[in-house]
């Protein structure tokens, strides 16, 4: 069970599977290093990061799904730990950011999905959903995606939400690519949200 969470009252907190850019993000909101790596899996226990005299932080929760080096029952433990402290923390989390792979998010959902699974994303953004947490799903490393309206209309496809993703910009759809710095979009749904929980002393933890 993950423990030694700051004492902070408002949250924002980055989910995703591993190898898909969480740390590089969390990296660029806050301006501050944290641990990343080519394998997956270099995260397994939150970091947080909090600014002093302000009750407020970032949370950069372990990838789920395939984790190099790491056994499957580990996986299902980070993953139950996961999903009990986004549920502990629900009144704290103003916002979820749901980081994928936009390169290989189609892929990997169509894959289980023929397989008779629930995908670990589309589960995530649903779970986040039921609980009233907004999610935001950062859809990284878009430049290395050549039809990138074809391909986020297909994951709102995915997600129950209706196509075209454009509609669902600035609020749950954030084409980014977080290696070059370019979260704008992602920022400008963080701030839909801090301003919708009429949290705006906060906006200047979001704005770049």
């Amino acid at each position: 069970m993950f423990d030694g969470r700051p004492d902070c009252n408002d949250e924002i907190v980055l989910v995703g599977r591993s190898n898909v850019g969480k740390s590089t993000i969390m990296r660029e909101l806050t301006g501050h290093s944290v641990p990343t790596g080519q394998k997956p899996g270099v995260t397994q226990e939150p970091n947080h990061f909090d600014w002093s005299g302000q009750s407020f932080m970032f949370t950069d929760l372990p990838g789920f799904g395939f984790m190099s080096g790491v056994e499957g029952e580990h996986r299902e433990t980070i993953q139950t730990d996961i999903v009990r402290y986004i549920e502990e923390n629900t009144d704290a989390i103003l916002a979820a950011v749901l980081v994928v792979d936009g390169k290989s998010v189609i892929d990997i959902i169509d894959r289980h999905s023929d397989r008779g699974e629930v995908p670990h994303d589309v589960e995530m953004y649903h779970f986040l959903d039921d609980l009233g947490i907004p999610p935001v799903v950062a859809v990284n490393k878009m430049d290395k995606v050549d039809d990138r309206d074809a391909r986020l209309d297909a994951l709102c496809d995915r997600l129950g939400l209706f196509p075209p993703w454009q509609q669902w910009n600035d609020e749950v759809i954030a084409p980014i690519t977080a290696k070059s710095g370019r979260i704008s979009s992602l920022r400008a749904a963080l701030r839909t949200h801090i301003e919708s929980a009429k949290r705006e002393e906060l906006l200047q933890f979001v704005t770049g």
